[in-house]
């Protein structure tokens, strides 16, 4: 119990009457410091998931490579949603031996099943969120990262989906393929010097 809860408590010493103000007043208050310290255990929930994926995400990134490619982001996030294809193989092998009707793991593959469910139907939607890894600043900050929660804020976070990450690599594709060359280049190729010469 939270020091602030039994000073509320401690505060509602003498016996009152259970519909008297003051008794209103102390419910309120405790029911009020208990919603505070549920918001604060679901907020260190959500950063640690953040943080077991950026870990994973560093540990599996292709040694000196940054920034990343397109193509090779795509790769490493359909990575990242069939990180546990090897656990549920081994569920259905398990499965398979006993010939049992009931599901010894059954909790475990469903939570597999739908966590990748909704990363697969994220991924193909909106994009799933990870450190903007397209950037060198961002790439370096990723790879050097200790693994430290109070840190994540210093990173820049951006949804990768496989609808941008196809028209990333289609504009990139494309640019090289258009030859255009500016002034500076043509000086250097010499037209400009033989067109004024002429």
């Amino acid at each position: 119990m939270a020091t602030a809860m039994k000073k509320e408590l401690f505060k509602a010493k003498k016996v009152a009457h259970p519909n008297s103000r003051k008794t209103i007043a102390i419910a309120k208050r405790t029911k009020k410091i208990s919603n505070r310290q549920k918001a604060k255990m679901s907020g260190l929930i959500k950063q640690s998931l953040v943080g077991e994926k950026m870990m994973w995400l560093k540990e599996h990134m292709v040694p000196d490579t940054c920034p990343y490619t397109p193509e090779l982001t795509a790769r490493l996030l359909e990575l990242y949603i069939a990180r546990n294809d090897d656990e549920m193989e081994q569920i259905m092998i398990k499965r398979s031996i006993g010939g049992k009707r009931n599901r010894q793991h059954a909790s475990r593959e469903d939570a597999i099943r739908m966590t990748k469910e909704r990363e697969q139907e994220e991924y193909n939607t909106c994009g799933i969120e990870i450190p903007d890894i397209l950037n060198t600043a961002q790439c370096e900050m990723l790879r050097n990262w200790d693994g430290d929660l109070r840190y994540l804020t210093n990173f820049k976070f951006r949804r990768f989906g496989r609808k941008h990450l196809s028209e990333t690599l289609q504009k990139g594709s494309r640019e090289p393929k258009r030859e255009t060359t500016n002034h500076r280049q043509r000086k250097a190729l010499g037209e400009i010097e033989n067109s004024e010469q002429v």
